[in-house]
């Protein structure tokens, strides 16, 4: 698939990387249909967030559709639903 990548400061391209795969019983894949950019997006672009690391993929504003879930998701979600991922970037552990 294709993919925003951040490589360094001020350093993103448009990259062949690998499809995703479940590694958690509570992941979803989502094949993105459309997506948008934030300001969020201009203090990572910056490495204003030190946490990037070169590879990391850009983006956490997006619809598309579900195309495979783990077991744990529990019917929330199921191959074919349309979904809208909210800008917010959260851990999902703490209620």
């Amino acid at each position: 698939m294709r993919a925003l990548v951040w490589h360094g400061k001020e350093d993103i391209r448009c990259d062949q990387v690998s499809d995703p795969e479940i590694e958690d019983e509570r992941d979803a894949i989502i094949k993105v249909t459309s997506c948008a950019i934030c300001g969020s997006d201009l203090h990572l672009y910056h490495n204003y967030v030190p946490a990037m690391l070169p590879g990391d993929i850009m983006g956490h504003e997006m619809m598309g559709e579900v195309v495979e879930v783990g077991r744990g998701v529990n019917g929330a979600l199921k191959k074919g639903d349309r979904i809208v991922v909210p800008f917010t970037i959260i851990c999902g552990e703490c209620d």
